[in-house]
């Protein structure tokens, strides 16, 4: 084959002497593997014939050096990773302004010097995997404001959950019922509700009552709202300083990125 990729990157005879380096060689293994798609070779302008002579260099090649599919792979994975960061960073940018309410419940230090946005769902196992580390964490870090978004997305228990933490709130008690909640089973009921509630001492007349409260309702579509925008695809998820933290990440790891949103600010 004596035409070169549109890519610009290699032809089949750069290919077969060797010269490229594996840093190179990956990344068009990457532009020749979206030809292997008959629509797409046709769109680059690849006859049959053209298509078919790509197939067999490919096909030499992993054969030659089968960690060359490993290598485009892992150049697949980190460009999409960088994609994913921009897009992330660009939501928290364009969302600034909406990411903390007056009304969001906080935990930790109302002033810390660093803020950490939780999107969390009381039945998701994550979050409950999650919680130990935040614990450890808050009880070692003093200066940190924690402010809580419940985002209920595993089903009606969940909604429930979410309403009754948000109504427990109007009774300064939405983070004791939400350790509570955190500490029983994941299967979120209205009457494993109102056991907690009842064990913690508050109003369960009134917090029935207010659970069915349109504006938690409304506080709840915020977050998913919100969620949406930022591109939050599952519990849990955090922002801290200029970073989207997705999952339930490690102790050093939280540190860390706590550590480089101080960092930001001096």
């Amino acid at each position: 084959m004596r035409r070169v990729f549109q890519a610009g990157i290699l032809s089949t005879g750069i290919l077969s002497t060797g010269i490229l380096s594996t840093g190179i060689l990956s990344a068009a293994m990457v532009s020749m593997l979206a030809l292997l798609s008959p629509d797409r070779a046709m769109a680059a302008g690849f006859s049959p014939e053209q298509r078919a002579e790509i197939i067999d260099v490919v096909r030499e090649a992993l054969k030659q050096d089968p960690s060359i599919l490993r290598d485009a792979i892992a150049a697949v994975q980190a460009d999409e990773a960088a994609r994913e960061q921009a897009a992330a960073k660009a939501a928290l940018a364009s969302t600034k302004d909406m990411l903390i309410d007056p009304a969001d419940p906080v935990g930790g230090n109302p002033r810390g010097d660093v803020t950490i946005v939780e999107f969390f769902d009381v039945r998701c196992g994550y979050c409950r995997r999650l919680e130990p580390t935040m614990a450890q964490f808050m009880s070692q870090d003093r200066n940190v404001r924690r402010v809580y978004k419940d985002l209920p997305i595993l089903g009606p228990g969940s909604v429930l959950g979410a309403k009754a933490l948000l109504a427990a709130q109007k009774q300064n008690a939405y983070e004791k019922l939400r350790e509570a909640l955190f500490k029983a089973p994941p299967d979120v009921t209205k009457a494993s509700i109102e056991a907690e509630v009842k064990k913690l001492g508050l109003d369960w007349g009134r917090l029935s009552r207010d659970m069915d409260d349109p504006a938690i309702q409304a506080r709840i579509d915020a977050n998913l709202g919100l969620a949406q925008a930022l591109g939050i695809q599952g519990t849990p998820a955090m922002v801290i300083g200029d970073e989207l933290v997705p999952g339930a990440i490690s102790l050093s790891e939280l540190k860390r990125v706590v550590a480089v949103a101080r960092d930001a600010k001096k």
